[in-house]
C-alpha cells in the first residue's frame, strides 16, 4: 500500500482519525434512485475514519422515506453501535439494504441517530455537491470518494486487514 499525497485542495484518507470523527457537511447531499430523487440535504454529517473515504449520513426529514423499509440484518461498529438497514423500492425496481442507520448511537455519534447513509453501490447516482461520487470498492463499507479524496482506499480486493 502506498499512499497517495493529496493536491490542492484535497484530503488524504491516510490522515483522517481512528477512532473516527464526526463532522457537519454543508454541501449539498443527494441520492437517486430509478430516477426519483431519494434525499437531498445541506443539513448532513460525514464520518471520517482512517483509510476510508467519507460516509455521509442524511437527515430523515430530507429523506423520501416512503421509498425505504427495514430490512432484516445488524451489524455492530465499535465507535458508532448497532446498524440496522434499509431496503429501497421505486416503483418495483428494488435494492437491498441500499442503506443503514444508527438508531441509537454511542455518544460520540448521538448526531446522526435516525440518519441514513447509502450505499453509492446500490442506488443510482450520489451527489456531493454537483459531483457524482464514486463508489468505495467492497460490500461492506459505503464510502463516497470524489474528486476530494484520496487513497489509496480500504475495501477493494487484499485491503481487508490493512
Amino acid at each position: 500500500m502506498q499512499r497517495i499525497a493529496p493536491g490542492p485542495g484535497q484530503e488524504s484518507v491516510w490522515d483522517y482519525p481512528r477512532p473516527p470523527r464526526l463532522e457537519r457537511c454543508a454541501a449539498r447531499l443527494r441520492v437517486v434512485f430509478a430516477g426519483v430523487t431519494i434525499a437531498d440535504s445541506h443539513d448532513g454529517y460525514r464520518v471520517l475514519e482512517t483509510s476510508h473515504p467519507p460516509v455521509y449520513y442524511l437527515p430523515p426529514q430530507h429523506i423520501a422515506m416512503q421509498w425505504l423499509r427495514p430490512a432484516p440484518g445488524r451489524s455492530f461498529c465499535e465507535f458508532k453501535g448497532v446498524a440496522g438497514y434499509w431496503t429501497l423500492e421505486v416503483d418495483g425496481r428494488v435494492s437491498e439494504q441500499a442503506a443503514w442507520s444508527y438508531e441509537q448511537p454511542t455518544p460520540a455519534f448521538a448526531p446522526i441517530a435516525a440518519h441514513l447513509a447509502f450505499y453509492a453501490s446500490r442506488v443510482d447516482d450520489c451527489f456531493v455537491g454537483d459531483e457524482r461520487v464514486a463508489a468505495q470498492q467492497g460490500d461492506f463499507y459505503g464510502g463516497w470518494i470524489t474528486s476530494g479524496v484520496v487513497g489509496p482506499f480500504k475495501g477493494a480486493p487484499g485491503t481487508r486487514h490493512w
